[in-house]
């Protein structure tokens, strides 16, 4: 005998001891596939026959029989089962988790399972316990299907059991196998015209012919496969022709159905079922009563082969009619065919009369791609990596197909409303905004796709992990004081400095990170002025509609500014609208809205002064750390040349004379960056990078096509907006190096905070990795702020010259790739959990122990 066993099923061994099930089950089916009764006792108590842990050993086996169906595991169970209790309890388990419950019953006689058991020591239990077993096994053999087992296969003699075979099969949603390309058609609903239109543009030739009885034949594209979403009939003109398309389709290979509820109700109507004629039955049966019965026999043996759903592409892509969980998809039950069907709905009718559907894909966490239909939509639109490709065809909308795996959308417009909606699912307002679903269905932060240890995937960087305590320390600061979450598209990268100088006063100097950069393969290198102020993204929309449709927020700023660690930049909101409204205006005198197609961009900045955001960090560190070293040097100072007479005080009294130089020079530098603002004005803006807008991340555009279109920002608004002032160096030409040297040197003499030095790509490779980024070289001046006042007496900037680089670098890196990450799944209009996921990531890793002052 061969036993079909489904790939995904629970096959439960039934037999009294001494049966042969362990053996069978050792022969035919993987150690890891199989639990047995004698282990789970085993691994409690250290002994396969302690009778006294049977309760513990029967719930470890679920337990692990619960988790192995969650993953879609084949589940073998090894234990005598010979009881309808012990039965029950799996095949709930089994139905819990959408798996088939199949059974193979052992059937020995007695007499067999009594000898083998004598020959076995640890089976010293009386004759009466096998006998006990058999009998219960008879006495079940007829009620097992009534039980639920979804097939039940029986072996009744040693012959029989040595000779059987075992094959998998797989299930019949399973067509992971089939990788298509394939056209993916919406609910069809009798639309014929519309339908031969849609396959006409989609390439397929369609040819009707009249041999005896009318026939469509269809020729795919080379190497493509049509889908049907079902709900092929009700409502239209000519149900009957888009059956025999379809079915003739699906019949030689050039095309795959899933049942619609429409089918579904047909099917019950064409069995003789006390069906209700609503909802367009009745016209589908009048126009198949036109046909002949073999055409309608034919027609109602289609509809009850169909099945529920399948998984094609290796997993990657899910068709049903309703839609599918992912937690569902590839399984077989009721439960699965029913939210395949109808979707996930409360059971409930709404106003008119309409089942009232929960929105399963808002929730949609799964891999695969979900194609669907059933519920009108007035555009196909992807939410979570699903798409509802219904657009209402029979109801005047459109029939539309999804080309897949290019995810493109062809639609034909009805030519007709051929039956009036009961809802209305057409646009009332032709002028309002338009939102994408990652607008209207992802305002919130979902806790779940922030919590624990996560390990994110990106483009640049590969597999990026996050912590689970560090994701801890990101969630506060995301859920107390982060802005709305849909502003909430990019964080940037925390930068390294260069490599430490080794030249006389000096912790940091361009050489370093120039050789750096040669070192890796860098052939130019831009340098920029690093503005000393506070990193600033800004969004700006042109418009408030723009605000609205990309961002799903209608402000009066039309945009936000935010910090580097997602917090809002002003308490006043008049302020960052002020500041905003010259971004815009900027942005229109200087052509970026009409250049880059687009009504909204994302900034990367810096916005001065710095006393805007760190006043308080001024007023309760760096002053009170000034004024107090100033008086109390001055005093000590005083007191020591008053003791002129002591020469043992005179090295003492030099020091505080340096001292008391490098505690002025210390507040001289936070004095420059410090000014009132009383409005706009008094504020500057310095943008680096136009990081996004419109279907774009800038990341593939040279450093210099930054700079050039934000320069175009400044000059038309100088007041506000600043150029960033930058050099570019040949890092094989010495002299244009000792330029830039020396323009870094002119800058930090005169106060400025330093440079920033990236390579001229803005994505920069070096064998199997990426390069930095951007180093940031500061003067030493400003490095006071950072290191202290007297950092560069020789003693400390030994000590200094010690630090290390290695993890600031790591960091620098991962965050980059996630900010960037983050951007494409934004402006490819992925689900906004997924461009979270990214910048909470990098939220995150800024809790990393990492030295503050590097």
């Amino acid at each position: 005998m061969n036993i079909p066993v489904p790939e995904f099923s629970m096959v439960l061994l039934i037999g009294a001891s001494g049966s042969g099930k362990s053996t069978f089950a050792a022969k035919h089916f993987k150690p890891t596939e199989v639990l047995s009764s004698d282990w789970s006792r085993a691994a409690i108590s250290d002994d396969a026959n302690d009778q006294a842990v049977t309760k513990d050993a029967f719930e470890l086996l679920h337990f692990i029989a619960a988790k192995r169906l969650s993953a879609m595991k084949l589940t073998v169970v090894d234990a005598t089962n010979v009881q309808p209790e012990s039965r029950k309890s799996l095949i709930e388990l089994a139905r819990a988790h959408d798996a088939l419950p199949v059974a193979i019953v052992f059937d020995l006689p007695e007499r067999v399972c009594q000898e083998r058991n004598r020959a076995r020591p640890d089976r010293d239990f009386g004759p009466h316990v096998v006998r006990q077993q058999t009998q219960q096994l008879r006495r079940s053999l007829r009620s097992l299907q009534r039980e639920g087992l979804r097939y039940v296969w029986t072996l009744s003699s040693v012959e029989e059991v040595d000779a059987a075979t075992v094959t998998r099969q797989r299930l019949w949603t399973d067509k992971r196998d089939v990788h298509g390309p394939f056209d993916i058609i919406g609910d069809i609903h009798g639309c014929y015209d519309e339908l031969s239109q849609l396959l006409e543009r989609l390439g397929y030739e369609i040819e009707a012919r009249q041999d005896g009885g009318r026939t469509i034949v269809v020729t795919p594209p080379p190497g493509r496969q049509a889908v049907f979403l079902g709900d092929l009939v009700d409502r239209g003109p000519n149900t009957a022709d888009v059956l025999r398309l379809v079915m003739g389709m699906v019949g030689s290979g050039k095309a795959i159905c899933v049942p619609g509820n429409h089918e579904a109700k047909l099917s019950r109507k064409l069995k003789g079922k006390d069906v209700q004629l609503t909802h367009g039955l009745a016209q589908t049966i009048e126009q198949l009563e036109r046909e002949t019965p073999e055409f309608r026999d034919a027609v109602a043996k289609f509809i009850d082969g169909l099945i529920s759903h399948f998984v094609l592409d290796a997993g990657k892509l899910v068709v049903a009619h309703g839609g599918m969980k992912s937690e569902y998809a590839g399984r077989a039950s009721g439960r699965v065919r029913e939210f395949a069907l109808y979707g996930d709905t409360t059971g409930e009718t709404d106003e008119f009369g309409l089942p009232v559907r929960l929105n399963w894909a808002a929730e949609y966490r799964g891999h695969a791609t979900v194609v669907y239909g059933h519920t009108p939509v007035r555009e196909a639109e992807w939410l979570n990596n699903t798409i509802n490709i219904d657009t209402g065809c029979v109801f005047g909308g459109a029939l539309t197909a999804l080309r897949y795996p290019e995810r493109e959308l062809v639609s034909v417009p009805a030519a007709h409303t051929y039956y009036e909606p009961a809802r209305p699912f057409l646009p009332q307002e032709e002028h309002a905004p338009r939102l994408t679903a990652q607008q209207t269905h992802d305002e919130l932060l979902d806790l779940e796709d922030v919590l624990g240890k996560r390990i994110v995937a990106t483009r640049l960087a590969g597999r990026v992990t996050i912590r689970e305590e560090n994701a801890s320390a990101a969630l506060e600061a995301m859920s107390r004081f982060a802005v709305d979450p849909r502003w909430l598209v990019y964080l940037p990268p925390t930068m390294s400095p260069s490599e430490t100088s080794r030249l006389p006063g000096l912790l940091e100097h361009p050489a370093e990170a120039f050789g750096y950069y040669r070192g890796r393969g860098v052939a130019r290198v831009v340098c920029e002025e690093k503005h000393m102020g506070s990193r600033a993204i800004v969004v700006a929309c042109r418009d408030a509609d723009a605000s609205e449709r990309r961002f799903g927020i209608r402000t009066e700023s039309a945009g936000i500014v935010y910090t580097r660690t997602g917090r809002p930049f002003f308490n006043d909101a008049a302020l960052q609208e002020a500041l905003l409204d010259r971004v815009r205006r900027a942005a229109d005198a200087g052509g970026i809205w009409d250049e880059l197609k687009t009504d909204w961009v994302v900034l990367d900045c810096e916005l001065m002064p710095w006393s805007l955001k760190a006043r308080e960090l001024i007023q309760q560190q760096y002053a009170p750390v000034g004024a107090a070293a100033r008086t109390a040097l001055a005093e000590e100072l005083a007191a020591l040349e008053a003791r002129q007479e002591a020469p043992e005080l005179a090295g003492l009294a030099e020091k505080r004379r340096a001292q008391l130089v490098d505690i002025e020079a210390f507040s001289a530098v936070y004095r420059r960056y410090t000014w009132d603002v009383q409005g706009v004005g008094d504020i500057r803006l310095a943008p680096f990078h136009l990081l996004a807008s419109q279907n774009r991340v800038h990341s593939a555009e040279m450093h210099s096509w930054h700079l050039e279109r934000l320069g175009r920002l400044a000059a038309a608004d100088s007041e506000v907006i600043v150029a960033t002032p930058s050099v570019e160096v040949d890092l094989a030409d010495p002299e244009s190096e000792a330029r830039a040297v020396e323009w870094w040197s002119g800058l930090t003499e005169r106060g400025g905070e330093g440079m920033v030095i990236k390579p001229m790509e803005f994505v920069a490779r070096w064998k199997n990795g990426l390069v930095q980024p951007a180093l940031k070289v500061r003067g030493r001046e400003y490095l006071r702020l950072i290191y202290g006042p007297d950092y560069a007496q020789p003693l400390h900037l030994e000590r200094l010259r010690e630090r290390g680089l290695s993890t600031k670098r790591s960091l620098a890196m991962r965050e980059f790739a996630l900010g960037l990450e983050g951007l494409e799944r934004f402006v490819h209009e992925e689900p906004l959990r997924r461009v979270h996921e990214c910048v909470f990531a990098v939220l995150a890793l800024e809790s990393e122990p990492v030295d503050p002052r590097l």
